[in-house]
């Protein structure tokens, strides 16, 4: 499967650019990562390559809009993107509004299509250590007056509502090996010794 050049071409140069504004733990190298892994996912569907590509490089556009209602935005940008009707039908962007709205990692319900569940999946990345990097990144950024300790907390926290046994994220795709991933870092996140130790040193890393 081979991604359209034209289309490439101008998501390179006008979209994913805007990922450089974004916070580290939404960055361009997310965005390229959910796209390398959206493409890996989609080898086991029969699915629109194009799609599948322009989804994942949209998928957080409306970050630019605030981190909320993000994947509302991005949905409304996909949509509202005039170029787009160069490659892709009235449906097709329909299609690739939903899957980009149904991205979210707490949303209630299932992706509403095979794309909404493959960006979903994507955008999972389930690396222990980098979401515990991330979640240290996002704290630093967006609560620059906490404690240590409090930093400590919340990421504690963020990751038991997110990622714990209870938590609120799902997968939907069975050929992702997120699973596997998702109980190293529950294993990791339980072990409060093994958890301080790696916080506090990620947390000097990222503080300096």
């Amino acid at each position: 499967m081979t991604i359209n050049n034209r289309l490439k071409e101008y998501i390179e140069q006008e979209i994913l650019p805007l990922y450089f504004s974004f916070d580290k733990a939404h960055n361009i190298d997310h965005a390229e990562q959910v796209i390398e892994q959206s493409l890996a996912l989609a080898t086991h569907y029969d699915v629109d390559i194009d799609m599948v590509y322009t989804i994942a490089a949209y998928h957080d556009t409306g970050l630019s809009e605030g981190r909320e209602f993000h994947h509302i935005a991005s949905g409304r940008i996909i949509a509202a993107d005039m170029r787009l009707k160069e490659f892709f039908t009235e449906e097709q962007i329909t299609t690739m509004r939903e899957a980009v709205e149904d991205h979210r990692a707490s949303a209630k319900s299932a992706p509403r299509t095979i794309y909404g569940r493959i960006v979903a999946e994507a955008d999972r990345c389930i690396d222990p250590m980098t979401i515990i990097r991330r979640t240290v990144q996002f704290s630093l950024k967006h609560h620059p007056d906490f404690t240590v300790e409090e930093h400590y907390a919340r990421c504690c926290n963020h990751l038991d509502e997110k990622y714990g046994k209870n938590g609120y994220l799902k997968l939907w795709i069975p050929e992702s090996n997120n699973a596997e991933r998702l109980a190293e870092l529950q294993t990791i996140a339980e072990d409060r010794v093994q958890l301080r130790k790696l916080f506090d040193r990620i947390y000097e890393e990222e503080k300096m």
